[in-house]
């Protein structure tokens, strides 16, 4: 029997605690970046595979300070009570000095964290734009085969987040504050345009807010929809993580979410161009990781970037020139 096999009969089989065990042996071998561990990550990936794509996945995203983490706690207690069993990916911030990360969100969820029914893997984002680790489509799969049937993942915070998160689940939801419809505006449009739901969290401190709030912007996403003929017009709740306040109303949404897309049609369609995303994401890293390792282009960067710096050379002269060294392509003059 292959070490890979073994792995993911570790996940699927035996008392909850080894499984969760296992699945974090499994997580922390595919983020490894030793070319031994990667061989062994994608046997993993590969056997995993079948038994993955049962779950729902939901994306959870929104500016800091607004709840993130309570919200991901409540809603994932929810769910266990309700007999499912969740995973929850939650990408730290990484230092741009330091490249360290506090990891900090098991600690914020001290009550799923101790659930056997939940698994909460915090990764830090290692200055991966959107707002994600560079492995979570990998993770969500793993969990998958584990058993979970809903995975969670929270992003870092809002900018790039949006369009990471949006493209590797099932349903996007946004947080909001009470006083979000006063900053609406301030926000990207795109922002609204990817929610799939939008809930405004913290809504018990000022409920006249929440609900001023919630008017605007079912106002605003009703005149986008006009505008742009969407098939989904997202729904807009309001409640607060705190005391469970409409977190079962989110979750109902999510499912209604779910079922009118697979009654579209769209739900496969969404799911596949996930898988290619997924593909290019792949392509893309490993493009970039054999460059950087490339002989040729080691040699010539240090000389090259002092050139860029000291304003004697172009930046896209020097990229072209480290992109032909890159390449093999021989150059005249």
């Amino acid at each position: 029997m292959s070490l890979s096999v073994q792995a993911v009969r570790a996940l699927r089989e035996g008392a909850p605690a080894a499984r969760r065990r296992a699945l974090a042996k499994a997580i922390t071998l595919l983020e490894s970046s030793l070319p031994a561990h990667r061989a062994q990550a994608d046997a993993l990936l590969t056997e995993a595979l079948p038994f993955s794509g049962g779950a729902i996945r939901v994306g959870i995203s929104g500016v800091p300070g607004v709840g993130k983490s309570s919200f991901l706690e409540a809603l994932g207690l929810h769910l266990v009570q309700q007999g499912h069993t969740v995973a929850v990916l939650a990408v730290d911030p990484s230092s741009s000095v330091s490249g360290g990360s506090i990891l900090g969100d098991k600690t914020r969820m001290e009550k799923l964290a101790i659930e056997p029914q939940a698994f909460i893997r915090p990764s830090p984002s290692r200055g991966t734009l959107g707002g994600v680790a560079s492995h979570t489509r990998e993770v969500m799969r793993l969990c998958e085969a584990a058993g979970f049937d809903v995975v969670l993942v929270e992003t870092v915070g809002v900018g790039q987040s949006e369009v990471a998160v949006a493209g590797m689940t099932d349903c996007f939801a946004l947080l909001q504050l009470p006083n979000a419809g006063d900053d609406l505006q301030a926000l990207k449009k795109g922002v609204m345009e990817l929610a799939d739901l939008i809930f405004i969290n913290k809504a018990d401190l000022d409920p006249n807010a929440a609900t001023r709030a919630r008017a605007q912007i079912v106002s605003s996403l009703r005149l986008h929809n006009q505008a742009h003929g969407a098939q989904w017009l997202p729904e807009v709740l309001q409640g607060s993580a705190l005391n469970g306040q409409g977190v079962a109303e989110f979750w109902a949404a999510v499912l209604r979410h779910q079922a009118h897309q697979k009654d579209g049609g769209q739900f496969e369609a969404r799911r596949h161009a996930q898988d290619l995303d997924w593909l290019q994401e792949r392509i893309e890293e490993g493009l970039h990781q054999a460059f950087a390792a490339h002989p040729a282009v080691a040699r010539r960067w240090p000389q090259l970037k002092d050139d860029v710096r000291g304003g004697r050379m172009a930046a896209s002269t020097a990229a072209r020139a480290l992109l032909n060294d890159f390449l093999g392509v021989k150059t005249h003059g």
